[in-house]
């Protein structure tokens, strides 16, 4: 069969209809609106789930605090090498940001056999340095929160801000659900078993797009 002519072919065509698409089946009033909602569409963009919109949850200063350290070029460092390879690094040059993974680190690797550890869960400790001030996004790995809790509390970090969606039937409801509980960081985060590194990198491009967006003119 041909192609309709009607069909969108060019990628910010299809990005456009899709967008346009989400918003004609989630009318109004919507459970996120401004720039929650962004973050939001575009993750349902990513994973043609609507049942996001009743388990994503932000922390009230999660898109104030992520907007500022992005157009501050802070660092952003993800638990594998999946979600970052989901990040546009396009938007991240433009905005100044460093991207990183240590998951695969010679140091990470021996350091994780050695204590009986998961490589997730050690790579943390070697992003420390990076945390105060910067981004750090969990897409696959509960142990990642797990330990990106634990030095939080310990050492008094401040990320700016935590995307935490570990997908899996172990342990990752439960990270996510201490991520939600917490008070230090703020997040941004769903409830139950779903994740994974696309909806994570997802959030994270959404808000690079508002970041990159021209600063309003005062009146």
């Amino acid at each position: 069969m041909g192609k309709d002519a009607s069909e969108p072919s060019a990628p910010l065509d299809i990005e456009t209809r899709s967008f346009e698409i989400i918003e004609a089946e989630v009318p109004e009033p919507r459970p996120f609106q401004g720039r929650e909602w962004a973050v939001v569409r575009r993750m349902i963009h990513a994973s043609a789930d609507f049942e996001l919109l009743r388990l994503v949850r932000f922390h009230p200063e999660a898109v104030s605090r992520g907007l500022e350290a992005l157009k501050n070029s802070c660092s952003i460092v993800t638990d594998t090498q999946m979600t970052k390879a989901g990040i546009t690094s396009a938007r991240m040059d433009r905005l100044g940001c460093t991207l990183a993974c240590h998951l695969s680190e010679p140091e990470v690797a021996r350091r994780a056999g050695a204590e009986n550890r998961t490589r997730s869960a050690v790579a943390v400790e070697w992003a420390l340095e990076g945390l105060d001030g910067g981004i750090y996004v969990v897409g696959n790995a509960p142990t990642a929160l797990f330990e990106l809790l634990e030095q939080i509390g310990r050492h008094g970090l401040a990320p700016a801000l935590v995307v935490g969606m570990p997908v899996g039937f172990v342990g990752a409801a439960e990270a996510k659900e201490a991520l939600m509980n917490q008070s230090e960081a703020p997040f941004v985060s769903l409830t139950g078993r779903k994740g994974g590194s696309a909806l994570a990198a997802a959030c994270v491009n959404a808000l690079a797009e508002l970041a990159l967006e021209p600063e309003e003119e005062s009146l």
